[in-house]
């Protein structure tokens, strides 16, 4: 097994984020500009970006802000759009929980879909390599860098733009996810997992608060882990 020095580690982080940065700095410029436009003022809509730090939860607090809903439905609503984030949690913890806590809290912060997508395969290509936090920190600290750098260029330049909402720039989101996502399919229940996903996502679209997400992430999960437990008995 090859090892890597920490800065090693570091610096292949950032490189291996940049897929995922590059479609996510139209979603940030989004966000900045329907901040400005909701009303906000550039350090609310900043501080949203740094403080918060999770694109599908901002986007709807301001919209539910916007609208004047109270706090209490708002605040219910982002725990359950954000509830996928148990899964990346629970998926790391077998790989973090030997740190110490001045590792465990930042790292937690920064595990956000994308970072959770470019530096879980770490684990899995190096799973001896007692530094992968270091990849880690390096992935997302470069999304959590460029996400706010476009919540910038949002506020000051995006709401120059007409109509830059409705351009449909976060799809590149979407599609950056499917072409990570797609190399490591490599078995029947991994594939039925992730279509039993779609296929739920699309059926559960018009629930409110994103539920449908929460519903078909586990529904995925259920069918992967159902087939392949009967794999692993068939094969023994």
């Amino acid at each position: 097994m090859q090892s890597y020095s920490n800065s090693q580690q570091f610096n292949r982080g950032v490189i291996d984020s940049i897929p995922l940065v590059l479609g996510g700095l139209p979603f940030g410029v989004i966000f900045g500009t329907l901040a400005m436009n909701a009303g906000f003022d550039i350090w609310q809509t900043i501080g949203m970006s740094s403080i918060v730090f999770a694109g599908s939860a901002q986007f709807v607090a301001v919209g539910m802000l916007a609208a004047g809903t109270s706090m209490g439905f708002i605040v219910g609503a982002t725990i359950i759009i954000n509830l996928r984030h148990l899964i990346y949690a629970a998926s790391m913890l077998p790989h973090v929980k030997h740190l110490p806590q001045k590792w465990r809290i930042p790292l937690g912060f920064l595990l956000v879909d994308e970072v959770f997508a470019a530096t879980y395969p770490r684990y899995l290509q190096n799973p001896q390599a007692d530094n992968n936090h270091w990849h880690y920190l390096g992935v997302g600290v470069s999304f959590f860098v460029s996400w706010n750098i476009a919540t910038v260029v949002g506020i000051f330049f995006g709401a120059n733009v007409e109509g830059i909402g409705n351009w449909g720039l976060d799809f590149a989101m979407s599609a950056t996810f499917i072409g990570m996502v797609m190399p490591h399919l490599v078995n029947k229940p991994m594939v039925a997992g992730v279509l039993t996903s779609a296929i739920v996502a699309v059926v559960t679209y018009s629930l409110p608060h994103k539920l449908g997400l929460v519903i078909a992430s586990i529904s995925g999960m259920a069918v992967g882990y159902l087939l392949d437990s009967r794999r692993v008995q068939e094969a023994n």
